[in-house]
């Protein structure tokens, strides 16, 4: 995914939702949040802390709340970003710019904004030890520069190609997965990264 160092150049740099995006824009500065741009999207905050951001994607765009699982969402219209993994953060899609509802949107800005002044959030759950699977410990004990290459990827990307190996049942399977990740572990990239 591309990275953007300014709003402006994020929404013109996604001409299929420009209109979307700066209707969403819009809407929340009317809001006490400030404006900025972190992992290269426009996200707005109170007092250093992340409340909303915007996004486009292939098939819709959305706004999506950090703490959005404490928001009381009386409307259902917040749905989990990674429906298992995500804790805390929320998103709201839209299809179509007609779906973009002003009021209803500063509601839930208000609640959301309510709820970081009164210090209400979903800490991340730390996550247990990387569990190497015996597969791909059996190569890395083979092979020294596989290991290196594994130990320099960050956490997260070396518990998603740990956990993409374990969780096949098959060992034809398994194996099938290990020669797959192999050259992408050597090139030091996350299994996902060509996604993100």
């Amino acid at each position: 995914m591309k990275r953007f160092q300014t709003v402006d150049k994020y929404i013109s740099g996604n001409k299929e939702w420009n209109k979307e995006l700066k209707k969403l824009r819009k809407i929340i500065l009317k809001s006490e949040l400030k404006e900025d741009v972190k992992w290269g999207a426009p996200v707005y905050t109170i007092d250093n802390k992340n409340v909303v951001g915007i996004g486009a994607f292939k098939s819709y765009v959305g706004i999506w709340f950090f703490q959005g699982a404490l928001l009381k969402d009386k409307r259902k219209k917040l749905v989990s970003a990674q429906e298992g993994l995500t804790k805390a953060l929320r998103q709201w899609r839209f299809d179509t710019i007609d779906e973009i509802d002003e009021k209803l949107i500063l509601e839930y800005i208000k609640e959301a904004i309510k709820n970081q002044k009164a210090g209400k959030e979903i800490k991340p759950v730390k996550k247990s030890a990387i569990k190497i699977p015996k597969e791909l410990s059996d190569k890395l004990k083979k092979n020294q520069k596989l290991k290196k290459s594994l130990e320099q990827l960050t956490p997260f990307k070396q518990r998603e190609y740990c956990d993409y190996i374990d969780s096949a049942k098959r060992e034809e399977t398994k194996l099938s997965r290990l020669e797959k990740i192999i050259p992408m572990i050597l090139q030091g990239v996350g299994l996902h990264d060509k996604y993100r």
